[in-house]
């Protein structure tokens, strides 16, 4: 398996086959004298904005925490032991509904788009 072709940018499900998004990083573990190995992957565009350089990914950073409280100042992650299936998506054996991965969505359903007369 090579993890940048098969892994990044691929969609990923939860137990109930509720789209999440899409892979936007991996996070690896460095240990001397062993290969790296995979831990999480993340989502979100704090993780996206990561992939254009260290400026872009400090603004995505702070207009989240501004928007959103400190606790949206990081990327999304997920355990990579919570893998469930590696197939055309990536299932994970989580309930996304328990999760703060939908916070932001949330937000704009309700504060937003709910405002807009006819919405």
């Amino acid at each position: 398996m090579q993890l940048l072709r098969d892994i990044l940018d691929k969609q990923v499900v939860d137990r109930e086959q509720v789209k999440i998004g899409k892979v936007d990083s991996l996070v690896a573990e460095l240990r001397p004298g062993k290969p790296p190995r995979v831990i999480a992957i993340e989502l979100g565009s704090i993780a996206l904005a990561r992939r254009l350089g260290s400026a872009p990914a400090r603004w995505t950073a702070k207009l989240a925490a501004r928007l959103s409280g400190k606790q949206q100042a990081r990327p999304h992650r997920i355990a990579w032991n919570k893998v469930r299936d590696i197939g055309v998506d990536i299932e994970f054996d989580i309930n996304v509904r328990r999760t703060r991965i939908f916070a932001w969505q949330d937000w704009l359903s309700e504060h937003v788009i709910g405002r807009i007369p006819g919405a």
